[in-house]
């Protein structure tokens, strides 16, 4: 399975569910990648993004730091998976040299990453999956709906979620 890199292209929220989504784009393309978070997940993400600074350790501060103490690094996220319109991500850790996965949301993978400077990356799967569920029909907007409407949007529209 081929991994792709991706950056954090912004946050924002979905204009049907109101529900908040993480927009990931391809490093090295204009291939956009969706990703519908939770709330507090969204919040911690935000809060990296814009470097606000907390009065006490969140919990991917709190991650960050026992891993830190443990001297374990974060080396890479993976979104691995999409199932009944779930995504399903790995971390994975160097620990003293041993390779380490530890299951994830991709939300909180991707909050751990941000704080840890590490790369997210999407399996070459994922990415077809994601494209090819815009072909089924679906009460809310499809990965493809948004990736449209994503596509229209002006740079400034993607820093509006507000925490």
């Amino acid at each position: 399975m081929k991994e792709i890199e991706f950056k954090i292209k912004g946050l924002m929220m979905d204009p049907l569910t109101n529900a908040p989504i993480v927009v990931l784009q391809e490093a090295s393309s204009d291939t956009l990648l969706p990703i519908w978070v939770g709330i507090f997940e969204a919040n911690a993400i935000a809060l990296e993004i814009e470097k606000v600074d907390t009065p006490r350790p969140m919990t991917h501060d709190l991650i960050k730091g026992l891993l830190g103490h443990l001297d374990v690094k974060v080396t890479k996220i993976v979104v691995t998976e999409l199932k009944d319109n779930t995504f399903y991500a790995l971390i994975f850790l160097d620990a003293g040299g041993r390779v380490i996965t530890v299951d994830s949301r991709p939300s909180d993978a991707i909050a751990l990453a941000l704080r840890t400077q590490s790369p997210i990356f999407v399996t070459d799967e994922v990415l077809a999956k994601s494209s090819s569920a815009s072909s089924e029909s679906a009460e809310r907007s499809t990965p493809e709906d948004i990736r449209k409407w994503l596509e229209n949007l002006n740079p400034e529209d993607l820093g509006k979620y507000k925490m």
